[in-house]
């Protein structure tokens, strides 16, 4: 143990043996953590990841289940190796801190076992998942890591790193690569399939899953491709967690429980976990820890995606551009909070459909409030980032159904203005906003341009594709973008809710 300055309080390095030690209203294992075996490789030990999956996994093992299905964390990128190093020194344990709007309360989970190495080539993701005891690969790697064409909605075959895992089967650059290799030692082994589950917020993740790793493996092994497509399994799923970034207030908030945690992650008091129940080769049961197994996830995906993931869009790059912090602080905000609550309503819970237990409107009304939880400092700039595979992934399906039914599409081509403008990359007060995209450059290249022709922002075809071609969307959008370069963003945003008004 290391004291705090002041001597006022003793702070417990985390770790296996130190877990006794731990202040006595600390939820922690119960289980010997030695005996467990693993069954899961999960691919992107996120913060996301060990609030919600290995949590589920974690509440089963303190009622002594799921012993055999621990997980080993991976990655397959250079910067993962530094989440690596920070939960190897711990153990491999994570405190999870629920933030009510009013209270709070830690737990201690440790359903993950080790973190695999993370080299070039990714050899020892791919022994370890070749071994028969690994039954199920997860993944959460962000919607761009499935390498999907925004335009035409498929799995791009013509990237570079999946050209690249293609030549180079043996040594990929990719998950989709490492995971078809390791499948192709399991298939030859006689060690047999095993189920990819997707858990990023993708609609139809499982299904995309499937088209990403079968469709690699036939560009260099066609029969591999259809032993996979026929053996494997792909569930599609949907996860709900709001689960901001860890920085200096959440290391300081573990530290005030009285905990040396390099990893800690704080969420909020809510989840849902949603799956098919389509598992080749087994699977613990979640349901017994809180999840739904449905056929229906489709529709539980949707009303997610549609009114959660689309209604962070809505708010995080006006939220940007007027230099408000959070999500929270975007919901304490009149117009913000106005502007996202009538688009909502108007203009996507339409084109949302019920769920057993709640209506689409109901359930807005619960995202405005788990949005408004003040516990939570989710960042506008988290939630703003990486906009070229959120909007076309969250927004403009909903847009397309707009205009497919005749209805109402004012808000949404504000909210694609409002993302032209901050992308231009600067706010209001004309403080810098820094790169927030894989593709930021060509967006402020397409940004600036628009600044004078509004139409050049649409004519990004890999993203709008058809939409820049619609009368009824391009021409609100030039509309609201040129509002918002002449009178500014908070006049733009009143002018909607006048507008509306009047309606």
């Amino acid at each position: 143990m290391t004291q705090l300055a002041g001597n006022t309080a003793l702070i417990t390095a985390l770790s296996n043996r130190n877990l006794s030690s731990l202040p006595k209203e600390i939820v922690r294992p119960v289980y010997d953590r030695a005996a467990l075996k693993p069954g899961i490789v999960h691919i992107g030990l996120g913060n996301f990841h060990r609030a919600h999956q290995a949590w589920y996994l974690h509440r089963l093992m303190q009622e002594d289940l799921a012993g055999d299905w621990a997980i080993i964390g991976a990655g397959v990128r250079p910067y993962d190796a530094a989440m690596r190093d920070r939960l190897l020194a711990q153990d491999c344990l994570t405190t999870l801190i629920e933030l009510s709007p009013d209270s709070s309360s830690a737990e201690v989970i440790g359903s993950m076992i080790d973190y695999l190495p993370i080299e070039d080539g990714n050899a020892p993701l791919i022994q370890r998942m070749a071994q028969p005891d690994i039954r199920i690969v997860s993944l959460t790697v962000t919607e761009s890591g499935y390498f999907v064409d925004p335009a035409a909605g498929g799995f791009d075959a013509g990237h570079k790193d999946i050209q690249h895992d293609a030549a180079n089967p043996e040594r990929p650059r990719t998950v989709f690569g490492a995971i078809v290799a390791a499948l192709k030692i399991r298939r030859d082994s006689g060690a047999g399939p095993f189920t990819v589950q997707s858990c990023d917020n993708l609609r139809g993740n499982g299904a995309m899953t499937r088209e990403a790793v079968v469709t690699l493996a036939r560009l260099s092994d066609p029969t591999l491709a259809d032993w996979i497509d026929t053996a494997c399994s792909f569930p599609n799923s949907m996860v709900d967690c709001i689960v901001p970034a860890t920085g200096p207030n959440e290391l300081a908030l573990v530290q005030r429980l009285g905990i040396a945690d390099a990893a800690p992650v704080t969420h909020e008091n809510y989840r849902q976990w949603v799956i098919e129940d389509d598992f080749c080769a087994g699977r613990p049961d979640w349901d017994k820890a809180g999840a739904i197994f449905t056929p229906a996830v489709h529709d539980y995906e949707t009303m997610k995606i549609r009114i959660l993931n689309a209604g962070h869009q809505v708010l995080a790059n006006a939220g940007e551009l007027l230099s408000v912090e959070t999500i929270a602080d975007c919901m304490a905000h009149p117009l913000l909070s106005a502007f996202f609550c009538k688009v909502e309503q108007d203009e996507i819970v339409p084109y949302v459909d019920p769920v057993p237990g709640i209506t689409p409107s109901a359930y807005a009304d619960l995202i405005a409030d788990r949005f408004s939880n003040p516990a939570i400092r989710d960042t506008t700039r988290r939630v703003a980032f990486d906009g070229s595979s959120r909007h076309p992934g969250f927004i403009l399906p909903i847009l397309r159904d707009a205009l497919d039914a005749g209805g109402s599409v004012d808000g949404l081509a504000l909210v694609e203005a409002l993302w032209a403008r901050m992308c231009a990359g600067t706010r209001e007060d004309g403080s810098l906003i820094e790169d927030n995209d894989p593709n930021w450059k060509d967006l402020v290249s397409s940004a600036k341009t628009a600044i004078q022709r509004p139409t050049a922002w649409l004519e990004q075809r890999q993203i709008y594709g058809e939409l820049a071609d619609n009368p009824r969307f391009s021409d609100a959008f030039s509309r609201w973008l040129g509002m918002l370069w002449n009178i500014g963003v908070a006049a733009t945003l009143q002018t909607y809710a006048d507008q509306r008004a009047k309606e």
